[in-house]
């Protein structure tokens, strides 16, 4: 005989009677726990977090610091290339303008060749003492010699006549006052000497401790380590010629004094 009950969530599993009782102390089957051994007594496996044979997940350990060292460096050599790639696009955009916009853009420099086109023109030849109206003269009439100025250093002042006539070739001028510091003199030799289309003399009376010349172009700056000054050479020297860039620097006058020579026998150009 069977006795079972109706189907449903708690459907009880069906008992058949064999008709033998169940041995002393040990329980029937239907005494059992579903899914386990007899009992819940001592030996028991608990069961465990996640599901039978699951080891418990160890727990992850967050840092709570950052390390801002490489992050530093990464940030100071990205703004180092950065600052090199812009220096670099600049300097070509500068290379790129025509000199003389980048000669009006020398901080200081002034530009005679907008402020007195008449006194720029050039190829005024004549002979004698010549009065000029901007000392140190930057353009004008001048003397049919010109002075040396294949990196000549002068070590006294020269005649203004043959210096402008150098101008017009295309030469720069560095001037300095007399009391210039010895270092800052040899400072000014050092870009001078030995380079064609620059000469340096001292000059009496400037109201700057070093006055820069260029045909129609004047710059004065207080030291002879102004940045201002390589500046002003790489523009001009060459450029601001207006016989072109092969007019002669050589075979002019040597001699120093501020007397123009008119009596020596010179090519002229």
């Amino acid at each position: 005989m069977s006795i079972s009950t109706p189907g449903g969530p708690e459907r009880r599993p069906t008992v058949v009677s064999t008709g033998k009782k169940p041995a002393a102390g040990r329980p029937s089957a239907a005494d059992k726990p579903s899914g386990g051994k007899a009992g819940a007594g001592k030996g028991t496996p608990r069961p465990t977090v996640g599901g039978k044979g699951r080891k418990p997940i160890a727990p992850v350990k967050v840092s709570q610091g950052r390390s801002w060292g490489p992050i530093a460096l990464f940030v100071a050599v990205g703004l180092l290339a950065a600052g090199i790639i812009g220096y670099g696009a600049f300097a070509a955009y500068r290379g790129s303008q025509p000199w003389q916009e980048r000669a009006d853009a020398i901080k200081g420099v002034v530009d005679f060749r907008k402020k007195d086109k008449a006194l720029v023109e050039g190829g005024k030849h004549q002979p004698g003492v010549i009065k000029y109206d901007v000392l140190p003269p930057v353009a004008g009439p001048h003397n049919p010699a010109w002075q040396n100025c294949m990196g000549d250093v002068y070590d006294a002042p020269i005649a203004n006549e043959h210096a402008v006539h150098s101008l017009e070739h295309g030469t720069v001028w560095i001037t300095y006052r007399p009391d210039l510091p010895a270092d800052q003199v040899a400072t000014l030799k050092s870009k001078v000497q030995g380079k064609d289309k620059l000469m340096l003399s001292p000059f009496d009376g400037l109201d700057k401790p070093i006055s820069l010349q260029a045909w129609g172009f004047q710059l004065k700056v207080d030291n002879a380590d102004d940045s201002r000054i390589d500046e002003f050479i790489k523009t001009l020297r060459v450029n601001a010629s207006i016989e072109g860039p092969n007019a002669n620097c050589a075979q002019g006058i040597t001699a120093t004094g501020t007397t123009p020579r008119d009596n020596l026998q010179q090519p002229t150009q």
